[in-house]
């Protein structure tokens, strides 16, 4: 209020606090509280995840490769929703080249909060599929987008990535054991070759078909251990349900 000689009155003077600004961001949860959650993904794994169905083991790779089998008991035991959005998509039918980006949204079925967010890409310029018919692939490479967005999305969410790796393809770039590209398949690879043809009910005409094109071989034994590698995830990726 305005006073005499343009003095203001019932003015409050504000005083300077000493408020202590600490830099260092505080945990959300307790270490015992981080332990317990770390423990208890860790014994969901062993007991109700199974090897070659929810994840893959691949010689020369030191973590398992997460399915989406997996990936998606995984999205239930902890409660998450699933949106799936194809943010980029390239389709020339003129020249046969075929790229899709995907991103899958986790949210939680109990708060409504997004958890994770995962990208995934595809096309059929990349290895496995270069040598293949690309028109036939197009409904593959986007399942494979999908499939890949799903993982990185619940790797992210459930902390998860101490315990598996994205993908065996993204590991066979970064691990320098398959970096020598000329090693011969190993027994436990073809072993394992011959295991998941048969899980799969797969006739030997056709898998050996499969690596005519891939690989120009026509005996699994020609295959190089990365070749090996290869085609066991390509595989492994039959073994899931569309």
């Amino acid at each position: 209020m305005l006073g005499e000689n343009g003095v203001y009155r019932n003015v409050i003077p504000i005083r300077e606090r000493n408020v202590k600004v600490s830099l260092v961001p505080s945990l959300a949860i307790s270490l015992a509280e981080a332990k317990e959650r770390i423990d208890l993904l860790e014994q969901f794994v062993k007991e109700m995840m199974k090897k070659g169905l929810d994840y893959g083991m691949i010689e020369g790779f030191r973590k398992p490769t997460l399915l989406k089998p997996g990936a998606e008991k995984l999205c239930d035991i902890f409660g998450f929703s699933k949106h799936v959005d194809i943010i980029n998509r390239m389709e020339n039918w003129e020249k046969g080249i075929f790229a899709y980006e995907v991103k899958v949204t986790l949210v939680s079925k109990q708060t409504g909060y997004m958890e994770a967010e995962g990208i995934g890409t595809c096309n059929n310029k990349e290895q496995p599929f270069i040598d293949q018919d690309p028109f036939s692939l197009v409904n593959t490479l986007l399942k494979m987008a999908k499939k890949r967005a799903l993982i990185d999305a619940v790797l992210s969410a459930t902390r998860a990535s101490g315990l598996f790796t994205q993908d065996i393809e993204d590991l066979s770039m970064e691990n320098p054991i398959n970096k020598g590209g000329e090693a011969p398949a190993t027994d436990k690879q073809l072993l394992m070759i011959f295991r998941t043809v048969s899980e799969l009910n797969m006739r030997p005409e056709v898998a050996k078909e499969m690596m005519q094109m891939m690989f120009q071989v026509d005996h699994s034994t020609k295959l190089t251990k990365q070749q090996a590698s290869s085609f066991i995830q390509d595989l492994l990726l039959l073994k899931i349900k569309p």
